[in-house]
């Protein structure tokens, strides 16, 4: 049993000691050269974490959640009487399609999702969806993508998605929660052609929970900075780009007050992501993931996603095996020194649980806990009568 209880939820995961370390950061003000210099390698290196090298992008690195992010997105890439297309794989697709109907308007979103769930939505539908749009001559403005939703697990293909898009209805605007994705999974931001992406520290970028963070095109910039209308304050990226651009070009700015330890944070997370090229960081993940979805299968349980290709390597998620209580099996584990989650997908809350796998304790040097993990589920069902 570890010595303190273990959070093996998908985010927040557990955090290096490097980077609790930079969390006690001394108070510092927010425009002095010192923190200046900090948030400006954050910027830079959240370039690295993209995979963009585009001088007309930009990270945004401010103080929210991942919710957060898809308030800026409606906010700012979506104008009065435009229309959206949300491809759902869970709770979180549903959500993010909620957001954008305080925006546009509920008869302006339109939510095209999966058949089952535990399944992607196949291009084939995303295709005719865009080309019907564009036929009648209503176009999208935005497509929205989860990259992994959380709350099934499903792993939808970002690159093969926004090829369509970019050869059906080009000037659609691609917008990608990689909140559960980044770091665990490759997003290719320059070549892929995305727009805007969102995601949070408390996840596998491996940060205390408290920063949104997101990264757009030129052209997201561009419809965002020519909007007439504002329709936030705090969201609005016409106040908020001049000030990440002045930060990454080592200058001070002000529009809002920054959260100065979780940027230090950030920066100390990122040089420890970054220590070698970020693909290695998928590539681990993807191995950590493989390693542990084995192990479950090998006790005959089994996964949400309907098959191995669509499944997630940053989460496991994972039916009850009949006649084992939810509650009651949540419960035992957590007594062993090990927090997973219950599901959430509406329908399904009681059939499923999920375990996080991200960041030290998955890929780094503490990740024989996620083995340790894996005896406390085992045990634990064992104690409760199931047998394999």
């Amino acid at each position: 049993m570890p010595a303190r209880k273990l959070t093996f939820i998908p985010g927040p995961i557990e955090f290096s000691d490097e980077v609790l370390q930079a969390m006690s950061t001394p108070s510092e003000a927010h425009t002095s050269p010192e923190f200046v210099a900090v948030f400006q390698e954050a910027l830079k290196n959240t370039r690295k974490l993209f995979r963009s090298t585009d001088p007309s992008t930009q990270g945004i690195v401010i103080s929210g959640s991942g919710t957060l992010g898809w308030d800026l997105a409606g906010a700012n890439l979506l104008n009065k009487g435009e229309r959206a297309l949300v491809i759902s794989t869970g709770f979180f697709s549903d959500s993010f399609a909620n957001c954008l109907k305080v925006y546009a308007g509920a008869d302006k979103v339109d939510v095209l999702k999966a058949k089952k769930f535990g399944a992607v939505v196949e291009n084939s539908e995303i295709e005719s969806a865009l080309q019907k749009a564009k036929d009648d001559e209503k176009p999208y403005s935005v497509i929205t993508i989860t990259q992994t939703d959380t709350s099934s697990g499903v792993l939808s293909d970002v690159e093969a998605i926004s090829a369509i898009v970019r050869r059906v209805s080009p000037d659609t605007l691609i917008v990608v929660d990689a909140v559960c994705a980044t770091v665990c999974e490759n997003l290719e931001f320059d070549k892929w052609g995305i727009d805007f992406t969102l995601t949070a520290s408390q996840k596998a970028v491996g940060v205390p929970a408290g920063l949104s963070i997101s990264f757009a095109s030129g052209r997201a910039i561009e419809k965002a900075l020519s909007k007439k209308e504002p329709v936030g304050f705090y969201t609005d990226l016409q106040r908020w780009i001049p000030i990440m651009r002045a930060y990454e070009s080592g200058k001070g700015a002000y529009f809002a007050t920054p959260s100065v330890q979780l940027v230090h944070a950030y920066r100390q997370s990122l040089r420890e992501i970054l220590v070698g090229p970020v693909t290695e960081s998928f590539s681990k993940h993807k191995d950590a993931s493989d390693h542990f979805k084995a192990k479950i299968a090998g006790l005959g349980l089994k996964f949400v996603p309907l098959t191995d290709d669509i499944a997630a390597h940053g989460l496991s998620v994972i039916y009850f095996p009949e006649g084992i209580e939810g509650p009651k099996f949540l419960s035992k584990v957590a007594g062993k020194g090990f927090t997973i989650a219950s599901g959430i997908f509406k329908g399904y809350q009681d059939k499923y649980f999920r375990v996080g796998h991200m960041g030290i304790s998955a890929i780094g040097s503490r990740k024989q806990e996620l083995d340790q993990c894996f005896e406390a589920i085992k045990s634990s069902l064992e104690e409760l009568g199931y047998k394999h």
